[in-house]
């Protein structure tokens, strides 16, 4: 086949050519490699590129004609009519091939082993940490499902195949499984799926070798030893994990928060167990340490532990201690439980913590007594114990995230903390709170907050309670000018404000008094101030600091009013 046929044919099939001179001058380029190398139609005539040089070797060499383009040589046919000295060039676009290959190479060099499978739970790809751990060849267990090369030691079903068939991730697992060649493995692992558009592609697992985790272990222990007897006044030692917070500090004026509080210093009085459910951001913490410190046992140690932040038996060697030789490299080492003795324990997000270990925690709140890992003998503690819940007991015990016997045992006295939306009537005075904390934080002078902002914050569901209203408090006194002193809807968080506006009725622009439904206090409200301020603009002519007057509010919150209520103040004036 003549040269020129085969470059026109080489192109349809979606591969570059060129042709090469002797001297590496460029004679002839088909239309695919023009656009692979971005020629713009100007190579013939020019030499070959310094950096296309590869091409025109015999290597694998990839070469680069843009940030992010790869190309690779490929075999070239036989074809007849070429000048002479001159060769036939043909390449194609490996920008994928390269990408993948630079990314195996990550992968490979990763401290945690890593496990990939498609959607059917088959083999795709084992890393070399994982290779290293499990002694196991890629190429002998390619394309085989999870379950025939490997099985899990307690009789459970794999993880992959569960992630991918639920489309929800599986953190901080620990599993012992033995592969089909006898290696035995003790692994914390992570399992997500791989989806893409919707369609779930495969899913892959990050393994950590179970003595990799003991040495972080050893390492949490020994902080945590370090700052519960670093000496706080130059005289003695002090506990620095004590509590810091009162009840004093739990900033309310509402009923239900009243309520709240006053139960929770009643109870403080006791050594019962005390269980707190609260959406994430009420401030259970603030509760918990408020008790410990109003009880008898204030002056003893307060210790908290997050049960979703920490791997199972990490966590259970954190709550009970451990014996020497108890695994590998382990130590002897008091737990949670033997450093709160004489005070509180508060455990955080109790239903997160792994339902056998459950069972183990219950024995030790029934008898008083902890055996460390590893230990032959128990030991007598004299703890309180505080627990956390972010979602509903009688939820969390449907859904065997919380046993019922250890809800009976942590639960004696139950105290419910009502979301900020439930109290809406706190939400000023937590603001002015925030502000002052962030005017010592920041060398702020911000004196109040606009009338306008707080009816947005009045209006908006707070998904985050009060801590989303302390960021967005810290948020506003970030931006805020230097010469400003108070608050405006224009520094607050779009978020919010745009909640705000989602939750606007039209209805409310024709609201009037007479026809509000009886008993539509807010609506009645609404209709009274849309009536008021139409009555003002037109008796000014739309002049907004003049109808501002009539009202008596400032400019700013009768522009505010006018946005909220889409009022269209020209079309007003001329009705």
């Amino acid at each position: 086949m003549d040269y020129q046929d085969s470059l026109h044919l080489l192109s349809q099939c979606g591969l570059g050519a060129l042709v090469l001179s002797g001297d590496g001058t460029i004679l002839a380029v088909n239309e695919t490699g023009d656009r692979l190398l971005h020629g713009e139609g100007k190579l013939p005539g020019r030499p070959l590129p310094e950096q296309m040089l590869a091409l025109s070797m015999e290597s694998a060499a990839y070469v680069c004609p843009a940030f992010g383009e790869y190309l690779l040589r490929c075999p070239s046919p036989e074809v007849s009519g070429l000048p002479e000295g001159a060769q036939l060039l043909v390449f194609r676009d490996a920008t994928k091939d390269a990408r993948h290959d630079m990314l195996m190479h990550v992968v490979n060099k990763m401290s945690d082993a890593m496990l990939l499978c498609d959607a059917e739970s088959r083999i795709l790809l084992l890393n070399d940490p994982l290779i290293q751990m499990e002694s196991i060849e890629t190429k002998n267990v390619l394309g085989e499902n999870v379950s025939v090369v490997y099985s899990m030691r307690d009789g459970t079903d794999m993880n992959i195949p569960e992630v991918i068939r639920t489309r929800k991730p599986k953190l901080n697992h620990r599993q012992h499984y033995t592969t089909r060649y006898g290696r035995d493995v003790d692994a914390v692992s992570n399992h997500y799926p791989v989806i893409q558009n919707g369609q779930v592609l495969g899913g892959f697992s990050i393994h950590k070798d179970w003595s990799t985790v003991n040495d972080l272990h050893r390492q949490l222990i020994d902080l945590r030893e370090k700052l519960r007897t670093k000496p706080t006044d130059g005289k003695g030692k002090g506990n620095t994990l004590s509590a810091k917070y009162h009840f004093e500090d739990i900033i309310h004026i509402s009923a239900s928060m009243n309520k709240a509080v006053s139960r929770c210093r009643q109870v403080a009085q006791s050594d019962s167990s005390v269980m707190l459910y609260g959406e994430t951001g009420t401030g259970k913490e603030l509760f918990a340490q408020s008790i410990h410190n109003a009880s008898r046992r204030a002056d003893g140690p307060f210790l908290a532990i997050n049960c979703a932040a920490i791997p199972e038996n990490l966590l259970e060697s954190l709550l009970f201690g451990t014996e020497k030789g108890a695994y590998t490299g382990a130590e002897r080492r008091p737990g949670l439980f033997e450093q709160a003795d004489g005070g509180t324990l508060l455990l955080d997000e109790i239903n997160s913590m792994n339902i056998n270990l459950q069972a183990k925690l219950l024995r030790v709140l029934q008898d008083g007594m902890v055996r460390r890992v590893g230990g032959a003998s128990e030991i007598r503690v004299n703890v309180r114990v505080l627990s956390n819940i972010n979602i509903p007991t009688y939820q969390a015990i449907e859904e065997n995230k919380l046993r019922r016997d250890l809800f009976y045992r942590l639960g004696v006295v139950n105290i419910n903390i009502p979301p900020l939306r439930e109290r809406r009537e706190d939400i000023p005075i937590l603001a002015k709170t925030f502000i002052m904390q962030c005017n010592e934080k920041m060398v702020r002078n911000v004196q109040n907050i606009d009338e306008a902002v707080l009816e947005q914050f009045d209006a908006y569901g707070w998904p985050g309670n009060v801590r989303e209203l302390q960021h967005a408090i810290e948020y506003a006194m970030n931006i805020l000018p230097d010469d400003m002193g108070i608050i405006t809807p224009d520094y607050i968080p779009e978020h919010i404000s745009h909640g705000v506006q989602q939750e606007q009725i039209p209805a409310v622009r024709q609201t009037v008094i007479s026809a509000a439904p009886e008993g539509s206090l807010h609506t009645a409200i609404h209709g009274m101030e849309y009536n008021s301020i139409c009555t003002a603009l037109r008796e000014s002519g739309g002049n907004i600091s003049e109808a501002a007057r009539t009202p008596q509010m400032s400019r700013q919150n009768l522009q505010y009013r006018i946005k909220k209520y889409q009022i269209d103040v020209k079309k007003l004036c001329q009705s």
